[in-house]
């Protein structure tokens, strides 16, 4: 039973004792003022009720929004915690190859600078050579010798006039002091090659036993091979003879200084190939692991 029903009675109640005559009007209208506050208090119970109600329905409403929030919350920081995981695995790679590099780094500036110190021992070779030789020829003999270094090699240029007989390939009793001297300075150094390369001036040769320039400087440069190995006792496996005939001149074939200028021989004094290649065989790989896994670190 409600509390409505209960308060319409006490009202058909009151209404009857007061027709009856059996309160007096002052029991009745304190009756009906008790009444009335009852009736008021009730009224403002049922309002507070339904907002209680409505804020109760709020809550729960504000629960379930938090709930899902939470919810959302909870798999963000999965997927951020996966991503952090990731992230730290891909950084602990990097660091792996990052090492592997700096390794490779240290170990190819090894190589360069050993590259780099041999190059300065060996110029620094080829200058004591350039010295030695200098020093061992007397004023009148370096008129005819010219004597450079260029790009780590020895250039001795021999005027033709001095090396050969006239019109000749056979050697000059006059040479034999001076090929003497530079035979001494190759023995000394016998880790470097040594190329004979001839050279002549644009005239036509006019020999029976010569066909033309090229022959002529060929069969120069193969005479002082020859000297230097069955004279002054070069191994001859250390020698090369080359001819270049006319085309690399060096003065003008217009004058006559340009030509004799262009008549010569040149010893090429030069560290040997093989050494210098099996210094670039020696070079550090490259780490193929390396390259193939850092790729995607760095992006």
């Amino acid at each position: 039973m409600t509390k409505r029903t209960l308060f319409l009675p006490l009202g058909i109640i009151l209404a009857a004792l007061f027709m009856s005559g059996c309160v007096s009007n002052k029991k009745f209208t304190t009756l009906q003022s008790d009444y009335r506050n009852l009736n008021e208090r009730y009224q403002t119970s049922q309002i507070d009720l339904a907002e209680s109600k409505s804020r109760v329905k709020s809550l729960e409403d504000q629960l379930a929004q938090e709930r899902a929030n939470n919810a959302s919350l909870k798999k963000a920081l999965a997927a951020l915690q996966g991503t952090l995981d990731k992230s730290i695995n891909q950084n602990t790679q990097g660091n792996v190859n990052i090492s592997k590099l700096v390794d490779e780094i240290n170990s190819s500036n090894k190589y360069i600078q050993h590259l780099v110190n041999e190059k300065n021992k060996s110029d620094s070779l080829l200058m004591v050579l350039t010295n030695n030789l200098t020093r061992s020829l007397s004023r009148d003999e370096l008129r005819d010798v010219d004597i450079k270094v260029l790009k780590g090699v020895v250039y001795i240029s021999l005027a033709d006039n001095m090396l050969y007989k006239s019109g000749s390939y056979e050697i000059s009793d006059r040479a034999g002091d001076i090929l003497s001297k530079i035979a001494k300075i190759i023995q000394d150094y016998k880790d470097y090659e040594v190329l004979v390369e001839g050279n002549t001036d644009n005239v036509p040769i006019n020999r029976p036993n010569i066909r033309n320039n090229w022959d002529l400087s060929s069969l120069r440069a193969s005479s002082v091979v020859q000297a230097l190995q069955n004279q002054y006792g070069i191994e001859p496996k250390r020698l090369t003879a080359g001819g270049r005939g006319e085309y690399n001149p060096v003065a003008d074939n217009n004058t006559e200084e340009g030509k004799s200028r262009n008549r010569r021989t040149q010893i090429i004094i030069t560290p040997k190939l093989d050494q210098f290649m099996e210094l670039i065989d020696k070079a550090p790989e490259k780490s193929k692991d390396t390259t193939q896994t850092a790729a995607p670190v760095l992006q």
